[in-house]
């Protein structure tokens, strides 16, 4: 389920309380007073057979004796009667409970129990629980105050989300005083159905929320999760504090990607993937919600700070370059109007010290100033108390100022008014005025730098990722030939957890990346003959399934320049190694070229294997003391390059790649392709759970992988669905032209915009019911970075072999709601491919595709001069109907089941 029914939850026409009380201090009385004093326009109808009336409303009995089905019920009663309680809801017609009760036993046998048989009993029903354990749920927007919280949190538009009563509770009692409302608040406790998946889906939708804060300990759902929270940021700000951060789960990891690759490490590749903006304390939530819940935005990345303190104007500067944030640098007219009506003493310079006699006139007239600075995104407003001067009286004129410029200069403006005494009024007057106040300069720089991050994520969203090259494409059946005989190998037929080097080596070579040259042999005497075949100095490698780290146990021998000289060592070693543990598994050795490459940089690059999150790669220096130098990043798989290239560069040693002295650039493209060659061994090879290549050598030339270490077994899904290559089908038209039909890319982009100019105007009203000359950015990166769990787009093209490149003919898609019941198709053919069949082929595809995934209907808006589009549809099978609302349109529908 996600979001079926949740309109019952936050938008109930009644309440019933069951479990309601008049005992003080009860949670069953607390709810019963924030229910019946919020304002909640409907019946809200308490009930317990204890009570006659509660809070002077008439109490009932049972759910039975309820005069009318309650669209909501909130549940206050012990646990074990909470199972046969949802039942009779649902048979009566009820659709979304709370369950405030905590007493369910979490982490035991008997509370699991308790839990499903609630699951159980709501599940015929559709009905919702948010819960076990929870505060509640308010949406002060209508009155709804179901929760035992000490307050009745204010009215606002930001929607808050925490798996944590505590944390709720906290953050109503800070943003109350402050003056800030919420659309949404609802701790969701143990989140038994109702998660925070379902929620950012809902809230998503929802346009009179706008923005979404959430507190989470983690998540259950991944792939749920992942799709609701990028649909959710695309459209507005998501922020979420993730507790828990540190766990022992690295130390138990085998190889150096899986040590690197902590848990939280994960759910920050996650967050970022995401587009959400994550923040790491309380203390940073509460300025996430101060900025946030006055709607600010910035056109740019540059923050200049007016001051009447140089130290408090220090510390901002400090603050911002620390979070990676930057200084305007004033214009030169910008600095000349300010010599104009400063002293001569000012800073000159950004920060603008106005000096500590600085009244109210002086920041009206430089701050007039600076909002006219082309140069400046944003501005930082900061005031220490002055004996010379009125704390109260720069506010006022900071505030008439804005009101001056009007809504796009206030957009712009953050201010901090340090102190407590004779700041508390001035604070007191920006949130009257809808001003944005912190109570210090840090707060202030990371309430900005939420709002940079936003602004990057929305850039983030548009780029279009460079083409993978056309002459990549793995030798799929070698690979798997590889790891299914390691599958059916090891002792008593049972398999190999680890490939051995060799075979290690054979894998990434049949994805192209480059390996050096290795011999496989069983024993030390066969090294001397591999060492020859070579010709040239080499390493020599212990080949174990007990050993991870060959160099810890001293398994490595390098720069062996003879074939004598490499069987000395691989004999020596064995003994080194058997005196250390005798019972040690050995294989045989590895015998492998040595590379000499004098400008390379050694890296690691990775796949491990997160149990929430699924298949995660790593990159960073490598070497062997690469855990000790933890340069590293993480990003969810699947990849492009545009992200390849954004994981290397969230890397100290990207700098070095760039070249640094006489050493030459490393060629990056090659390092980014290497990682989306490992994301796609990954999806094609789900076999596969730990990849280590340690080290990766960078340089001008290339890349080559020295030493690999691959572990099989069992691994979580894809938290974020891969290319669907399973789904690509060639077709021939009527007239005999051969098509490739496959899932749309997001390299495709640029062969839209291609297909978009081929395209007559009333076409392209046809398709976007607007006339456009050329794709909006945004509206591009929409239809061609996809979620592939969510939505499906099929593009015809000309099959490889035919060398005419990949621009699209058609393309039809279509988008499911979360439920998976309903999708909205849209179909488009290129104007000079229009008559030949090709969008009956795209609807025939787009229908049974539909079906497979087990949709209930498909359905389309029409423009209703659009008479060929209405021709089509009704003959693969649509009913035509008036749009309900617009009379320009139609609105087609196909149920799907019916035709199963």
């Amino acid at each position: 389920m996600t979001i079926r029914n949740l309109a019952r939850l936050f938008e109930p026409r009644s309440v019933a309380l069951i479990g309601a009380s008049d005992r003080p201090h009860s949670i069953g009385a607390v709810v019963a007073r924030n229910l019946l004093r919020s304002g909640f326009n409907g019946p809200i109808m308490p009930v317990n057979p204890r009570h006659t009336a509660v809070e002077s409303v008439l109490c009932y009995p049972d759910v039975a004796h309820l005069p009318v089905v309650p669209d909501l019920a909130v549940i206050a009663t012990p646990a074990k009667g909470v199972p046969a309680l949802i039942e009779e809801l649902g048979a009566r017609g009820c659709r979304a409970a709370i369950v405030l009760s905590a007493d369910f036993g979490r982490g035991t046998e008997e509370g699991a129990q308790l839990r499903q048989a609630m699951l159980d009993a709501a599940k015929p029903y559709l009905l919702r629980v948010v819960g076990p354990n929870c505060l509640g749920v308010a949406v002060p927007g209508i009155g709804l105050n179901a929760t035992f919280s000490h307050i009745t949190p204010l009215t606002g538009d930001v929607a808050c989300l925490t798996q944590s009563g505590a944390i709720a509770t906290t953050l109503i009692d800070w943003a109350t005083s402050r003056g800030i409302g919420f659309s949404h608040m609802v701790s969701l406790g143990d989140m038994a159905d109702v998660d925070v998946g379902d929620m950012l889906d809902y809230l998503a939708r929802d346009c009179q929320v706008r923005a979404i804060l959430a507190y989470v300990e983690g998540v259950t759902e991944a792939r749920k999760f992942m799709s609701a929270a990028r649909s959710a940021a695309r459209t507005k700000p998501v922020i979420i504090l993730k507790a828990g951060r540190y766990r022992a789960s690295a130390q138990a990891a085998a190889s150096h990607t899986g040590a690197l690759a902590g848990a939280d490490a994960v759910y920050d590749a996650a967050f970022r993937r995401a587009g959400m903006l994550r923040v790491s304390s309380l203390d940073e939530m509460f300025s996430a919600l101060e900025t946030l819940s006055h709607g600010r935005r910035i056109s740019g990345d540059r923050l200049t700070i007016l001051t009447n303190g140089g130290g408090v104007g220090v510390l901002a500067t400090d603050a911002l370059i620390d979070a990676g944030g930057s200084l305007a640098e004033l214009s030169p007219d910008t600095l000349a109007a300010l010599d104009q009506i400063l002293p001569r003493t000012w800073s000159r310079g950004n920060p603008v010290d106005i000096l500590g006699d600085a009244d109210g006139p002086r920041y009206a007239a430089a701050l007039d100033i600076l909002l006219a600075d082309p140069q400046t995104d944003a501005c930082l407003v900061l005031n220490c108390p002055q004996a010379v001067t009125t704390t109260l009286e720069a506010a006022e004129a900071v505030i008439a100022t804005l009101a001056r410029h009007g809504s796009r200069a206030q957009a712009k403006v953050i201010v901090n008014w340090l102190g407590e005494g004779a700041a508390r009024k001035a604070r007191a007057r920006f949130a009257t005025a809808g001003l944005p106040s912190y109570e210090t300069p840090e707060r202030a720089v990371t309430g900005f730098m939420h709002l940079r991050e936003f602004r990057r994520n929305q850039r983030l969203l548009v780029r279009v990722p460079p083409a993978i090259p056309a002459d990549f494409s793995p030798a799929l059946q070698a690979a798997r030939g590889i790891v299914a005989g390691a599958a059916a190998g090891g002792p008593n037929g049972t398999g190999h957890e680890w490939l051995d080097e060799a075979d290690s080596k054979a894998l990434l070579a049949a994805y192209g990346i480059p390996v050096a040259t290795v011999r496989r042999v069983p024993d030390a005497d066969r090294v001397a003959d591999a060492a020859r075949e070579i010709g040239r100095p080499v390493a020599v490698k212990i080949m174990s399934p007990d050993i991870v780290h060959k160099s810890d146990m001293g398994g490595v021998a390098l720069d062996l320049a003879t074939p004598d000289a490499a069987a000395a060592a691989a004999q020596a070693m064995l003994a080194r190694i058997r005196a250390a543990k005798p019972d040690i598994r050995i294989d045989g050795f590895a015998v492998q070229e040595m590379v000499t490459r004098p400008d390379a940089i050694e890296l690691i690059v990775g796949l491990a294997s997160d149990p929430t999150f699924g298949p995660v790669l790593l990159f960073g220096r490598g070497g062997t003391a690469v855990e000790v130098i933890g340069d590293k990043a993480l990003a969810l798989a699947p990849l492009d390059m545009m992200l390849a290239r954004d994981l290397i560069q969230s890397t100290r040693v990207a700098r070095r790649l760039a070249g640094f002295r006489n050493v030459p650039a490393a060629n990056v493209d090659a390092i980014a392709l290497s990682l989306v060659k490992l994301s796609q061994m990954a999806s094609d090879l789900p076999e596969l759970v730990e990849i280590d290549i340690n080290p990766l050598l960078a340089d001008a030339h290339g890349i080559m992988a020295l030493d690999a270490r691959i572990r099989l077994g069992r691994r979580a899904p894809f938290a974020i669905l891969p290319y669907p290559s399973q789904l690509e089908r060639r077709i021939a038209l009527a007239d005999g032209t051969p098509l490739l039909i496959r899932p749309v890319k997001p390299e495709d982009a640029p062969a839209f915009e291609r297909s978009f100019e081929r395209m007559r105007p009333e076409d392209i009203q046809h398709r976007f019911f607007a006339a456009m000359k050329a794709l909006p950015a945004q509206l591009l990166a929409r239809l061609t970075q996809i979620d592939y769990d969510r939505e499906m787009a099929f593009v015809a093209v000309p099959p490889p072999e035919a060398g005419q490149g990949d621009d699209g003919y058609g393309v039809v898609r279509i988008a499911a709601d979360p439920d998976n019941e309903r999708a909205e198709f849209a179909v488009t053919v290129r104007s000079d491919w229009q008559g030949r069949g090709l969008g009956r082929a795209l609807m025939d595809l787009i229908i049974d595709y539909s079906r497979t995934r087990g949709l209930n209907e498909v359905w389309g808006a029409i423009l209703r001069d659009n008479t060929g589009m209405i021709d089509l549809v009704r003959r693969v099978g649509f009913t035509v109907q008036a749009h309900p609302e617009d009379p320009s349109l139609v609105t087609a529908t196909l149920p799907i089941a019916a035709n199963r």
